[in-house]
């Protein structure tokens, strides 16, 4: 096989080539989107948590200079289709899920949460749209509101949708394994409950579009900020009377996502359909405060545990009684109560256990939207690394220990998890035997004792994970749930290469990886490739872009095969201009030559201009297309994982904690671009650590939202992310071809776990029991006997 010579790109730090652009302000966010005529749009939003909405008055704010157009909920019923939330891809039939069909875009019979919009007022500037959403007056009949589980399970409390008659909106079952036997042979059974805390992803660019329909044509442009252009173009003509062929999705630089961004929102819904109406460009930004409050929150689950063990620490199995917050509407497609399914679907994880049975349970309620937030299954890990560490204080073990006892080991059994995933490459133990070894486990401890006898109070946490990214082959579909990725990498006339990837960039780097990996397969300079995105015109079709830590394998794995496809091809011609055999020429820095003969050689550029102008030098037979396309599976796929450690110390007077030293020992395979990866890392324990000690989106028992603004909602900065410790371990290869794995979720995915067991572990001489998640000061002080609970 003839070879591509030259530096190789791939396993480098390579700077990323999108940086330049972006830190010097010259990235094209959506707000940087402005089109001839340009109409500006704000909602009003309801400022009470459950009412019917008896009247909403507009004549003022219509009849304010400036003001285009007031829509409310009856005009948009008027204007779109009523469309249950994942009907487009058959999610509103999920076995025992209730997906409600009387809600539109405008809140028309009900408001259900603070910050539901139920009027759109488009004017010329956003200036006059704010002033006239003043000038609006509705009339309510206030509910009650359903706030907590207790308020959603109770009968006797109004459903949020009468179609519905309840406000379970999830209910159901999973028995995995022989779970009586596995209660029958314990020693002991523990319980416990445990909760994670309502917070979001809060990334730093909001949502926001600009629509613009054109009367002749027939054509919607939508320019915006997500994740999955495709999605929006296959969903729209399920809620608007147009078709997905009439449809063009825009989306240029994306400020984060998080999983936030991949879904229909209302608001696009009825920007759509105002901009249909008006025939004329229809721009919305989101505020901050319309973002907390309105754009989606996630993670509020809690479940009740009976955990079956040996005297040993082993957990044979375990019966659980899940119940997530799904909040007050359907996100389309993903449904938040599909959600309740991957606490106890990833329960497992890197565990030996024996059975489960777990009973799970969505419920509505007054609150925002539920929506995927990196890594959806986390709460999952976190329960599972907080039982073993309630395991290891009821047997007076070390916490190292009994994860030592409970998770597998390579190549042993169980080979499988209980739903049927093989564990195939898991290196957990390895990661947790490494992790061990660089926080010197035993020298902290002997340093905590005498930090003790001083009145200071260290702890150490540990936890470990695994993430299908994209997972194994066989039951349960591997890496193939998403479906494969497409590919369309081409030789341009100038002599660069092209690739069109179906993913969405919003901070991962994918125009340097890419690169990377076209650029090696293909012989050519890093600078010399070329990535485009984000445009549905062009773009493969894909109803998610990116999320899930699929683009390492996918993404990568389809540019590095449709590049050879592509080499070979470029290869055939070129034998043919430069009368040699293709087995005996090689490529480097796009110039074909003839090995050993470097001056009969052939650039690109020139290939590229021969096959476009003189045809005819090339024998009939030979495929001149100098391009070329294809789909990739996911090959043999893989677990990514890893363990995090964390030294934590503990202010007992202020409750404040400092992140004294954080290690991370991670396996995601072979690193297309360590420092991506490490970033990667970084970005997501920097979450993890803003859920445990800073980000709540809190309600009070009426459900108004009390956490609208950065003073109420608190981020983390560089006073609370310390510098982090990043080892790789030497990695099981899977695939020789693609043994890429994802990696994006891991930090955020384990990160809470690893630092409330941290916590936990500093205020043993107190005798707490951390069981939830969130331990602001105010919560640990709480939990010592400072101060008193409120109430």
């Amino acid at each position: 096989m003839s070879s591509a010579v030259g530096a190789r790109n791939v396993g480098a730090r390579v700077k990323r080539s999108e940086d330049p652009r972006i830190l010097t302000g010259r990235g094209h966010y959506i707000d940087d989107v402005v089109v001839p005529g340009m109409l500006h749009a704000a909602f009003m939003r309801s400022s009470v948590a459950h009412a019917r909405l008896l009247s909403v008055d507009v004549s003022a704010a219509r009849a304010l200079p400036g003001v285009i157009a007031v829509y409310t909920g009856a005009d948009m019923i008027a204007r779109t289709k009523l469309t249950q939330a994942g009907a487009a891809i058959g999610l509103n039939l999920v076995p025992g899920m209730n997906s409600p069909s009387l809600h539109f875009a405008l809140a028309s019979d009900k408001v259900r949460f603070v910050g539901d919009p139920f009027a759109l007022v488009i004017a010329e500037s956003r200036y006059i749209a704010e002033d006239a959403l003043e000038l609006i007056v509705e009339d309510y009949e206030v509910l009650d509101p359903i706030v907590t589980y207790e308020d959603a399970l109770d009968p006797a409390k109004s459903p949020l949708f009468e179609d519905i008659g309840s406000n379970i909106a999830l209910s159901d079952e999973l028995v995995l394994g022989d779970i009586d036997d596995a209660f029958a042979r314990a020693d002991r059974v523990i319980t416990t409950t445990l909760s994670v805390h309502r917070h979001q992803p809060v990334p730093m660019e909001g949502r926001g579009s600009v629509h613009t329909w054109d009367p002749e044509t027939k054509q919607l442009t939508i320019h915006t900020s997500t994740q999955s252009p495709h999605m929006l173009r296959m969903l729209l003509p399920g809620h608007i009377d147009i078709t997905g062929d009439q449809i063009r999705v825009l989306a240029g630089d994306v400020g984060g996502g998080f999983g936030l961004k991949n879904g229909v929102f209302r608001e696009d819904v009825a920007l759509a359909a105002a901009a249909i109406d008006l025939a004329r460009p229809v721009k919305w930004i989101e505020d901050r405060g319309e973002h907390l409050s309105s754009a989606g929150q996630a993670r509020e689950e809690m479940v009740d545990i009976e955990a079956a063990i040996t005297n040993e620490g082993v957990l044979l199995g375990v019966r659980m009684d899940v119940k997530l917050n799904t909040g007050a509407y359907p996100s389309d497609p993903f449904s938040g109560a599909m959600y309740v399914g991957a606490v106890s679907g990833s329960f497992q994880g890197p565990t030996k256990i024996d059975a489960l049975a777990a009973k799970s349970t969505s419920v509505f309620s007054n609150k925002g939207s539920y929506v995927a937030y990196r890594g959806p299954w986390a709460s999952a890990d976190f329960m599972r690394e907080r039982l073993l560490d309630v395991i290891a204080r009821e047997l007076d073990l070390e916490p190292l220990e009994v994860r030592r006892r409970n998770y597998v080991d390579l190549g042993k059994p169980p080979l499988a998890m209980l739903t049927g995933q093989a564990f195939v490459g898991v290196t957990t133990q390895q990661t947790l035997d490494q992790a061990a070894k660089i926080i010197d486990w035993d020298a902290f401890r002997a340093r905590q004792a005498a930090a003790r006898d001083q009145g200071r109070y260290l702890g150490l946490g540990v936890a470990s994970y695994l993430e299908a990214a994209p997972g194994p082959r066989g039951a349960m579909g591997g890496g193939g749930v998403m479906g494969d990725e497409t590919t369309h990498i081409s030789l341009e006339r100038d002599g660069r290469i092209a690739v069109i990837t179906q993913q969405q960039p919003h901070g991962q780097g994918h125009e340097t990886t890419l690169a990377q990996v076209a650029a090696d397969e293909l012989g050519v300079r890093f600078e010399d490739v070329v990535v485009r995105y984000g445009d549905t015109d062009f773009t493969p079709p894909a109803l998610i872009s990116t999320g899930g830590s699929r683009a390492a394998t996918f993404a990568n794995g389809a540019v590095l095969h449709v590049s050879r496809d592509l080499r070979q091809r470029l290869l055939t011609i070129a034998a043919e201009l430069l009368e040699a055999s293709a087995d005996d020429l090689e490529i480097a820095e796009g110039t074909i030559s003839v090995r050993g003969t470097p001056a009969v050689s052939l650039s690109f550029a020139e290939l590229a201009r021969l096959v476009e102008e003189e045809p005819g030098r090339v024998p009939d037979g030979i495929d001149t297309e100098v391009k070329a396309s294809g789909s990739y599976d996911g090959g043999e796929g893989g677990w990514s994982g890893g363990t995090h450690c964390c030294i934590v110390e503990v202010d007992v007077e202020t409750g404040f904690v400092h992140i004294e030293r954080y290690l991370v020992v991670e396996d995601c395979g072979f690193p297309v671009n360590p420092a991506i990866v490490e970033g990667q890392i970084r970005g997501g324990v920097a979450q993890g650590i803003g859920a445990v000690l800073l980000e709540h989106s809190a309600y009070n028992e009426d459900g108004q939202f009390m956490a609208g603004t950065f003073m109420d909602y608190l981020m983390p900065s560089s006073t609370e992310v310390p510098n982090f410790e990043i080892h790789h371990v030497d990695t099981i290869v899977l695939d020789p071809d693609v043994n890429f794995r994802g990696v994006g979720e891991g930090g955020m995915i384990i990160a809470p776990a690893t630092i409330c067991g941290a916590i936990e572990d500093a205020l043993i001489p107190f005798g707490l029991k951390v069981r939830e998640q969130h331990l602001p000061p105010c919560r640990i002080l709480e939990l010592i006997g400072v101060i008193t609970p409120e109430v």
